[in-house]
């Protein structure tokens, strides 16, 4: 595992990922992939009243606000879905453009997924009980749990998981 220490995650997206900088009408998105430092990634289940994939797990993440940069919001989503601090960006694991059906908005979004440290009690996060009604750590051996609730097929976040989990075996 090599660090991509003392950058922000705007400018890993900058050098590894240019055109999808592009100026367009996409709604930016930042995931947290945040490890333990023991070759875990926290994820956390998202409640039964949520709009999209409810019961799932998920990683922290969420939508960049107007006027934040790519940072701002994963520092924001993490100290708001979890009460841990951002430490440190490790690594931009993708950049991606989806579309939903449930958005107000009706705008596709562009996602950008990073590995990263945080600082705080890993014991016990402080999730959003609205939002999320359990967490755990996930190693190799526990992909299968991020299978429960999704629909046949939808793999995505146990594939996301999964390359964290390489990139932090390397």
């Amino acid at each position: 595992m090599t660090s991509d220490r003392e950058t922000t995650a705007d400018t890993l997206v900058r050098a590894k990922a240019p055109l999808m900088l592009a100026g367009d009408d996409r709604q930016w998105c930042v995931g947290a992939l945040i490890t333990d430092g023991r070759g875990r990634i926290y994820v956390q289940q998202r409640a039964p009243n949520r709009a999209l994939f409810p019961n799932c797990w998920d990683v922290a993440g969420g939508h960049v606000e107007p006027g934040e940069t790519l940072h701002q919001a994963l520092a924001r989503e993490i100290a708001e879905e979890t009460g841990w601090r951002l430490r440190e960006v490790l690594h931009l694991l993708d950049v991606y453009d989806w579309e939903d059906s449930w958005s107000t908005d009706g705008r596709p979004r562009r996602e950008a997924d990073f590995v990263v440290q945080v600082e705080g009690d890993l014991a016990h996060p402080q999730i959003e009980q609205d939002r999320f009604s359990t967490w755990r750590w996930v190693g190799r051996a526990d992909l299968d749990v991020l299978r429960e609730n999704r629909a046949p097929g939808d793999d995505f976040i146990i594939h996301l998981v999964e390359r964290g989990l390489d990139w932090l075996s390397e």
